[in-house]
Protein backbone atom coordinates (compact mmCIF):
# COMPACT_ATOMS: atom_id res chain seq x y z
CA UNK A 1 0.00 0.00 0.00
CA UNK A 2 1.32 3.44 -0.93
CA UNK A 3 1.23 5.89 1.98
CA UNK A 4 0.78 9.66 1.93
CA UNK A 5 3.78 11.66 3.25
CA UNK A 6 2.10 12.08 6.64
CA UNK A 7 1.47 8.35 6.94
CA UNK A 8 4.97 7.54 5.75
CA UNK A 9 6.36 9.66 8.58
CA UNK A 10 3.94 8.10 11.07
CA UNK A 11 4.98 4.63 9.89
CA UNK A 12 8.62 5.55 10.45
CA UNK A 13 7.96 7.02 13.92
CA UNK A 14 6.08 3.92 15.03
CA UNK A 15 9.11 1.78 14.33
CA UNK A 16 11.50 3.70 16.54
CA UNK A 17 12.55 2.30 19.91
CA UNK A 18 11.08 5.38 21.59
CA UNK A 19 8.00 6.82 19.90
CA UNK A 20 7.73 10.61 19.73
CA UNK A 21 4.07 10.96 20.69
CA UNK A 22 3.78 14.63 19.74
CA UNK A 23 5.29 14.05 16.30
CA UNK A 24 3.02 11.04 15.77
CA UNK A 25 -0.07 13.03 16.81
CA UNK A 26 0.91 15.80 14.40
CA UNK A 27 1.29 13.24 11.59
CA UNK A 28 -2.28 12.20 12.33
CA UNK A 29 -3.35 15.84 12.13
CA UNK A 30 -1.46 16.29 8.86
CA UNK A 31 -3.88 13.88 7.23
CA UNK A 32 -6.52 16.56 7.85
CA UNK A 33 -4.18 19.51 7.24
CA UNK A 34 -1.73 18.52 4.48
CA UNK A 35 0.17 21.83 4.72
CA UNK A 36 0.74 21.47 8.47
CA UNK A 37 4.35 22.14 9.50
CA UNK A 38 5.05 19.38 12.01
CA UNK A 39 8.49 20.63 12.97
CA UNK A 40 7.16 24.14 13.69
CA UNK A 41 4.68 22.74 16.24
CA UNK A 42 7.39 20.60 17.83
CA UNK A 43 9.44 23.79 18.21
CA UNK A 44 6.40 25.40 19.86
CA UNK A 45 6.41 22.63 22.46
CA UNK A 46 10.15 23.10 22.92
CA UNK A 47 9.64 26.82 23.56
CA UNK A 48 6.81 26.16 26.02
CA UNK A 49 8.98 23.71 27.96
CA UNK A 50 11.81 26.24 28.04
CA UNK A 51 9.41 28.78 29.57
CA UNK A 52 8.43 26.29 32.26
CA UNK A 53 12.07 25.40 32.90
CA UNK A 54 12.86 29.04 33.64
CA UNK A 55 10.01 29.22 36.16
CA UNK A 56 10.91 26.10 38.14
CA UNK A 57 11.89 26.69 41.76
CA UNK A 58 15.42 26.06 42.97
CA UNK A 59 14.23 22.90 44.72
CA UNK A 60 12.07 21.21 42.06
CA UNK A 61 9.99 18.97 44.30
CA UNK A 62 7.31 17.04 42.34
CA UNK A 63 4.35 19.05 43.62
CA UNK A 64 6.14 22.30 42.88
CA UNK A 65 6.93 21.12 39.35
CA UNK A 66 3.27 20.26 38.74
CA UNK A 67 2.14 23.59 40.18
CA UNK A 68 4.58 25.41 37.91
CA UNK A 69 3.30 23.60 34.81
CA UNK A 70 -0.29 24.28 35.88
CA UNK A 71 0.28 28.01 36.38
CA UNK A 72 1.97 28.30 33.00
CA UNK A 73 -0.57 26.30 30.98
CA UNK A 74 -3.81 27.34 32.63
CA UNK A 75 -3.18 30.77 34.14
CA UNK A 76 -0.58 32.28 31.81
CA UNK A 77 -1.59 30.68 28.50
CA UNK A 78 -5.26 30.07 29.27
CA UNK A 79 -5.53 26.43 28.21
CA UNK A 80 -8.89 24.93 29.11
CA UNK A 81 -11.00 21.86 28.54
CA UNK A 82 -13.53 22.39 25.76
CA UNK A 83 -16.72 21.67 27.67
CA UNK A 84 -18.97 23.63 25.28
CA UNK A 85 -17.92 21.86 22.08
CA UNK A 86 -16.44 18.62 23.38
CA UNK A 87 -17.12 16.69 20.16
CA UNK A 88 -15.58 19.23 17.81
CA UNK A 89 -13.03 17.17 15.82
CA UNK A 90 -10.51 19.99 16.18
CA UNK A 91 -10.16 18.97 19.83
CA UNK A 92 -8.41 15.81 18.64
CA UNK A 93 -5.79 17.51 16.46
CA UNK A 94 -2.71 18.60 18.39
CA UNK A 95 -2.03 21.62 16.16
CA UNK A 96 -5.57 22.91 16.72
CA UNK A 97 -5.33 22.39 20.46
CA UNK A 98 -2.06 24.33 20.60
CA UNK A 99 -3.48 27.12 18.44
CA UNK A 100 -6.87 27.39 20.11
CA UNK A 101 -5.69 26.47 23.62
CA UNK A 102 -8.62 24.16 24.20
CA UNK A 103 -9.14 20.46 23.73
CA UNK A 104 -10.24 17.17 25.26
CA UNK A 105 -8.52 15.16 28.01
CA UNK A 106 -6.29 13.09 25.75
CA UNK A 107 -4.89 16.00 23.72
CA UNK A 108 -4.45 18.32 26.70
CA UNK A 109 -2.72 15.41 28.44
CA UNK A 110 -0.37 15.09 25.49
CA UNK A 111 0.73 18.72 25.77
CA UNK A 112 1.26 18.28 29.51
CA UNK A 113 3.25 15.07 28.98
CA UNK A 114 5.44 16.66 26.32
CA UNK A 115 6.30 19.66 28.49
CA UNK A 116 7.03 17.41 31.47
CA UNK A 117 9.29 15.18 29.39
CA UNK A 118 11.24 18.13 28.03
CA UNK A 119 11.97 19.51 31.52
CA UNK A 120 13.19 16.14 32.79
CA UNK A 121 10.05 15.27 34.79
CA UNK A 122 8.71 12.18 32.99
CA UNK A 123 5.01 11.44 33.27
CA UNK A 124 2.79 8.71 31.85
CA UNK A 125 -0.69 8.41 30.41
CA UNK A 126 -3.25 6.44 32.42
CA UNK A 127 -5.94 4.47 30.60
CA UNK A 128 -8.68 5.71 32.93
CA UNK A 129 -12.10 4.84 31.50
CA UNK A 130 -13.99 7.69 29.89
CA UNK A 131 -11.52 10.36 30.96
CA UNK A 132 -7.79 10.34 30.26
CA UNK A 133 -5.44 11.09 33.17
CA UNK A 134 -1.67 11.29 33.62
CA UNK A 135 0.69 10.70 36.53
CA UNK A 136 4.34 11.25 37.45
CA UNK A 137 6.58 8.31 36.58
CA UNK A 138 7.63 7.77 40.18
CA UNK A 139 7.20 4.79 42.49
CA UNK A 140 6.93 7.00 45.57
CA UNK A 141 3.81 8.85 44.41
CA UNK A 142 0.18 7.80 43.86
CA UNK A 143 -0.92 11.11 42.45
CA UNK A 144 -2.83 11.76 39.23
CA UNK A 145 -3.26 14.88 37.15
CA UNK A 146 -6.35 15.85 35.17
CA UNK A 147 -5.20 18.21 32.39
CA UNK A 148 -8.80 18.74 31.24
CA UNK A 149 -9.69 20.40 34.55
CA UNK A 150 -6.86 22.88 34.93
CA UNK A 151 -4.32 20.24 35.95
CA UNK A 152 -6.29 19.26 39.05
CA UNK A 153 -4.31 16.93 41.32
CA UNK A 154 -6.19 13.74 42.22
CA UNK A 155 -5.77 11.01 44.79
CA UNK A 156 -7.61 7.68 44.67
CA UNK A 157 -10.80 9.01 46.28
CA UNK A 158 -10.78 11.90 43.82
CA UNK A 159 -10.51 9.41 40.96
CA UNK A 160 -13.53 7.57 42.32
CA UNK A 161 -15.46 10.84 42.29
CA UNK A 162 -14.24 11.67 38.78
CA UNK A 163 -15.39 8.36 37.29
CA UNK A 164 -18.75 8.83 39.05
CA UNK A 165 -18.94 12.25 37.38
CA UNK A 166 -18.10 10.79 33.95
CA UNK A 167 -20.60 7.90 34.01
CA UNK A 168 -23.28 9.45 36.21
CA UNK A 169 -23.26 6.62 38.77
CA UNK A 170 -20.78 5.02 41.20
CA UNK A 171 -18.24 2.71 39.54
CA UNK A 172 -15.93 0.35 41.41
CA UNK A 173 -12.30 1.30 40.89
CA UNK A 174 -10.27 -1.51 39.37
CA UNK A 175 -6.47 -1.83 39.06
CA UNK A 176 -6.71 -1.84 35.26
CA UNK A 177 -8.15 1.69 35.39
CA UNK A 178 -4.71 2.92 36.43
CA UNK A 179 -2.56 1.01 33.97
CA UNK A 180 0.00 3.01 32.08
CA UNK A 181 -0.90 3.24 28.41
CA UNK A 182 1.74 2.48 25.77
CA UNK A 183 2.43 5.06 23.04
CA UNK A 184 0.64 2.85 20.49
CA UNK A 185 -2.42 2.49 22.73
CA UNK A 186 -2.35 6.23 23.36
CA UNK A 187 -2.54 6.93 19.64
CA UNK A 188 -5.24 4.30 19.11
CA UNK A 189 -7.37 5.90 21.83
CA UNK A 190 -6.85 9.34 20.27
CA UNK A 191 -7.84 8.02 16.84
CA UNK A 192 -10.79 6.02 18.17
CA UNK A 193 -12.23 9.19 19.74
CA UNK A 194 -11.93 10.97 16.41
CA UNK A 195 -13.40 8.05 14.48
CA UNK A 196 -16.46 8.03 16.74
CA UNK A 197 -17.00 11.75 16.15
CA UNK A 198 -16.92 11.27 12.39
CA UNK A 199 -19.15 8.21 12.63
CA UNK A 200 -21.73 10.15 14.64
CA UNK A 201 -21.67 12.83 11.93
CA UNK A 202 -21.95 10.15 9.19
CA UNK A 203 -18.69 11.39 7.63
CA UNK A 204 -17.78 7.95 6.34
CA UNK A 205 -14.83 8.99 4.17
CA UNK A 206 -13.16 10.71 7.13
CA UNK A 207 -14.08 7.79 9.36
CA UNK A 208 -12.41 5.43 6.89
CA UNK A 209 -9.23 7.52 6.88
CA UNK A 210 -9.07 7.30 10.68
CA UNK A 211 -9.69 3.54 10.56
CA UNK A 212 -6.76 3.18 8.17
CA UNK A 213 -4.55 5.12 10.57
CA UNK A 214 -5.61 2.95 13.52
CA UNK A 215 -4.49 -0.13 11.61
CA UNK A 216 -1.24 1.61 10.73
CA UNK A 217 -0.62 2.14 14.45
CA UNK A 218 -1.86 -1.31 15.51
CA UNK A 219 -1.96 -3.81 12.62
CA UNK A 220 -3.24 -6.54 14.97
CA UNK A 221 -6.39 -4.65 15.95
CA UNK A 222 -8.72 -7.14 14.27
CA UNK A 223 -11.91 -5.45 15.41
CA UNK A 224 -10.67 -2.41 13.49
CA UNK A 225 -10.01 -4.60 10.45
CA UNK A 226 -13.69 -5.57 10.60
CA UNK A 227 -14.76 -1.94 10.95
CA UNK A 228 -12.59 -0.86 8.05
CA UNK A 229 -14.08 -3.61 5.90
CA UNK A 230 -17.59 -2.42 6.76
CA UNK A 231 -16.62 1.17 5.95
CA UNK A 232 -15.11 0.10 2.63
CA UNK A 233 -18.40 -1.66 1.90
CA UNK A 234 -20.49 1.43 2.65
CA UNK A 235 -18.37 3.73 0.47
CA UNK A 236 -18.45 1.28 -2.45
CA UNK A 237 -14.84 0.06 -2.30
CA UNK A 238 -15.87 -3.55 -2.59
CA UNK A 239 -12.57 -5.33 -3.37
CA UNK A 240 -10.98 -3.75 -0.26
CA UNK A 241 -14.10 -4.57 1.78
CA UNK A 242 -13.98 -8.21 0.72
CA UNK A 243 -10.29 -8.51 1.55
CA UNK A 244 -10.67 -7.01 5.02
CA UNK A 245 -13.77 -8.99 5.94
CA UNK A 246 -12.32 -12.29 4.74
CA UNK A 247 -9.11 -11.62 6.63
CA UNK A 248 -11.12 -10.76 9.73
CA UNK A 249 -12.96 -14.09 9.63
CA UNK A 250 -9.64 -15.89 9.31
CA UNK A 251 -8.65 -14.60 12.75
CA UNK A 252 -11.48 -16.43 14.56
CA UNK A 253 -13.51 -13.40 15.64
CA UNK A 254 -16.01 -13.41 18.47
CA UNK A 255 -19.15 -15.32 17.41
CA UNK A 256 -21.58 -12.39 17.67
CA UNK A 257 -19.92 -10.55 14.78
CA UNK A 258 -19.66 -13.47 12.35
CA UNK A 259 -23.26 -13.35 10.96
CA UNK A 260 -22.99 -9.67 9.94
CA UNK A 261 -19.61 -10.17 8.27
CA UNK A 262 -20.84 -13.27 6.42
CA UNK A 263 -23.94 -11.37 5.30
CA UNK A 264 -21.84 -8.54 3.90
CA UNK A 265 -19.53 -10.98 2.13
CA UNK A 266 -22.59 -12.66 0.61
CA UNK A 267 -23.80 -9.31 -0.72
CA UNK A 268 -20.31 -8.52 -2.01
CA UNK A 269 -20.30 -11.75 -4.02
CA UNK A 270 -23.20 -10.33 -6.03
CA UNK A 271 -20.98 -7.43 -7.18
CA UNK A 272 -18.11 -9.59 -8.43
Amino acid sequence: MKFSPSRQRLYYLLRQSSIDLAAAALCIAQDEYPALDIDAYLMTLDAMAAEVQERLPVEPYPLKVLQTINRYLYEDLGFTGNTQHYYDPRNSFLNDVLDRRTGIPITLSLIYLEIARRIGFPMEGINFPGHFLICPNRNDMSLYVDPFYQGELLFEQDCRNRIHQVFGHPVELKPEFFRVVSPQKYLVRLLTNLKQIYLNNTQLDKCLGISEQILLVDPECYSELRDRGILYYHVGRWPEARQDLQEYLAFNPSPEHIPLVQKLLGQLSEYS
